[in-house]
């Protein structure tokens, strides 16, 4: 399976296209002046990065994968784990609003009910879950774009770029959230039913003896809702903002910045991308917390009791917390890239059969 993915993954124009037109002596001559040879310039194509760039693999391969379904957990897991304070504050407020009526109320409550172990409930169950997700979000959305782009061909594949992330990271995140379904489900319980249980250890079995295996899946459904808007959004947004900001922001080409240049790129279109990842998936989000929190209820009940507003709620302690993860995930999982040496082509350009059907070159 991996021996052909890596032979389809060398064709498309996600694999440095233009390193491919280089290379094959198909990117034309350079307008440069005439006049004789000056000395060495110290910037540097994407050509000759390449040569200067060794990978510890190549682009689609099975190591490749692997990697970066290892960049996935780290990434996802120690984020979440270190935000889980936020989180349980806005879990909160979603479930019982009259309680936890802000950000900054919720945090007063739950300190003095629970002191400053309380902020760290669900702690466990994060960690595992959102490791489990990364892992499949990351690691098969790779895998999917890769396969996506070669079934449209290497023209269709940039033209319909977008289409391609969109699907790519819906297929992936499809199969991330049956992976934590079962732990965000535990997660809920622990921080929003006070006396249920404090651990993951508890938590489990409690819930299996009541409800059985539907306790740990009644909730996959809302959760893709939530999920799979906010990481087809996550994905196709930081892709598009990336190539936004080298194009219009960025004062020099990809291939001359440094790789701590590149890294505050991805830093910067990763908040923007996390921002409307918030926005979209909220009322989502409400209703799954509300549903892991009562037994016996379905998605549709929670959403009509909830209503317009009530789905709202905690959406501002969410930009916050979701804008600063997904940052920090991308931060994250490009320097996971850039320690293992994984090759990390640069944003798509337009294929050159497809410059001279639009006739931007003879």
């Amino acid at each position: 399976m991996y021996s052909s993915v890596v032979h389809l993954a060398r064709a498309n124009p996600f694999n440095a296209p233009h390193l491919q037109l280089v290379h094959d002596g198909l990117a034309g001559p350079r307008s440069d002046p005439a006049g004789p040879p000056g000395p060495p310039r110290r910037s540097r194509n994407l050509a000759a990065a390449a040569v200067e760039e060794q990978y510890s693999c190549d682009y689609g391969s099975g190591r490749f994968f692997i990697l970066c379904g290892l960049g996935g957990i780290i990434s996802c897991g120690t984020t979440h784990t270190a935000l889980v304070p936020l989180d349980l504050v806005k879990c909160r407020m979603q479930v019982d609003p009259q309680k936890y009526k802000s950000i900054f109320n919720g945090f007063s409550v739950t300190l003095k009910e629970d002191g400053f172990r309380g902020l760290a409930k669900g702690w466990a169950p994060t960690f595992i879950g959102y490791s489990l997700q990364g892992l499949c979000k990351f690691g098969f959305y790779e895998v999917f774009k890769v396969l996506y782009s070669n079934m449209l061909g290497e023209e269709n594949a940039y033209l319909w770029r977008t289409s391609l992330y969109l699907a790519a990271s819906a297929s992936a995140e499809f199969f991330a959230d049956i992976a934590l379904a079962p732990m965000e489900a535990a997660k809920v319980r622990i921080q929003t039913q006070p006396g249920y249980a404090n651990t993951l250890r508890d938590a489990a079995p409690k819930m299996y003896k009541e409800e059985g295996l539907k306790a740990f899946y009644k909730g996959v459904a809302p959760l893709w809702m939530r999920q799979i808007p906010y990481t087809m959004m996550k994905f196709a947004c930081f892709e598009r903002t990336v190539e936004a900001l080298y194009k219009f922001v960025v004062p020099k080409p990809r291939s001359e910045c440094s790789k701590p240049e590149q890294l505050v790129v991805t830093f910067v279109a990763g908040y923007i991308a996390g921002v409307f990842c918030a926005i979209v998936s909220h009322p989502a989000d409400s209703v799954v917390s509300v549903l892991n929190k009562e037994k016996g209820s379905s998605a549709s009940e929670v959403l009509k009791r909830l209503g317009f507003r009530g789905v709202w709620k905690g959406l501002f302690a969410r930009i916050i917390m979701i804008g600063t993860l997904t940052a920090l995930q991308w931060f994250i999982y490009d320097s996971v890239k850039v320690y293992f040496r994984l090759p990390r082509p640069p944003p798509p350009e337009m294929p050159e059969s497809l410059k001279k059907k639009l006739g931007y070159t003879q």
